[in-house]
């Protein structure tokens, strides 16, 4: 299967992802990109954002994995993501963040100290790529 990539993605509590993917589908920082077999050599910084495996060139069967920043490790016959944190997009749950944005929304009128508000912000940044994500 010449076609294909080897793909790996890790994150600090677990090996996510280790499989041959036609393409996969990056969220850079400096803008999302597609990497398919042959791809140029490449080290870049992630986004938080989703990562789309396509296993064939169907487009039937993607999947989609929610990470939080880090580093794509790319050459031509391997891709290799290792994110700060990444979640199957199938495991968030839209209610159970709605809910929690609201609370996180509450927790920032109660926030004094500018410590504990960017902390507060940072969560609800978080949650709403997670929501966009979902939808």
């Amino acid at each position: 299967m010449t076609n294909v990539i080897n793909f790996e993605l890790v994150s600090p509590e677990e090996k996510l992802v280790s499989a041959p993917m036609y393409m996969v589908e990056v969220p850079g920082d400096d803008g999302s990109f597609g990497v398919m077999a042959g791809h140029c050599s490449i080290v870049s910084s992630l986004r938080t954002g989703v990562v789309r495996l396509h296993k064939d060139e169907s487009n039937s069967d993607v999947r989609e994995i929610f990470i939080v920043g880090g580093f794509a490790d790319v050459t031509a016959q391997n891709c290799t993501i290792l994110a700060e944190g990444a979640v199957d997009v199938k495991d968030l749950d839209k209610g159970a963040l709605e809910k929690d944005l609201v609370n996180f929304a509450e927790d920032l009128t109660l926030a004094v100290e500018a410590d504990d508000k960017l902390r507060v912000e940072n969560k609800i940044a978080l949650t709403k790529a997670k929501l966009q994500a979902v939808a």
